[in-house]
């Protein structure tokens, strides 16, 4: 049996920056990153691209939990406030479940739940099933 979390570990950039979805439901999902040194831009604070493949992934873990293939055609973020080294949390919603054009935000905030960054993405739902059998 092959689970949707198990499907995305195969994202290997998301992997090796330390990203780890901690939940998936229909039409939601919650993921974390540990911002550490290798984190860091030159100003001292998480580097924008690693907190987009944060948003990402947990974008990919909600847009995919209809276990149909679901890809992103687009995306935004709006950084609020620098992360700083500690750990960050995406939690993402499908705001439309279109059954081919599903949206979704993904709410990004640190350990004192503050506010970091917005991520919103529209994806393209294709018909084939995913290969997986349940969703954890």
């Amino acid at each position: 049996m092959t689970t949707l979390k198990e499907f995305l570990k195969a994202d290997r950039f998301a992997a090796d920056v330390g990203v780890e979805l901690l939940e998936i439901k229909p039409g939601h999902a919650r993921a974390r990153m540990l911002v550490t040194v290798r984190h860091l831009n030159g100003g001292g604070v998480c580097q924008g691209g690693a907190l987009f493949t944060l948003a990402d992934l947990a974008f990919a873990a909600v847009a995919n939990s209809r276990q149909k293939l679901t890809l992103s055609v687009n995306a935004q973020i709006t950084f609020l406030r620098p992360a700083l080294p500690g750990y960050v949390y995406a939690d993402a919603v499908e705001v439309f479940n279109h059954h081919r054009i599903p949206f979704v935000e993904v709410r990004i905030t640190d350990e004192r739940e503050e506010l970091i960054a917005v991520f919103t993405s529209s994806g393209y739902r294709k018909e084939s099933a995913l290969p997986v059998d349940a969703l954890e």
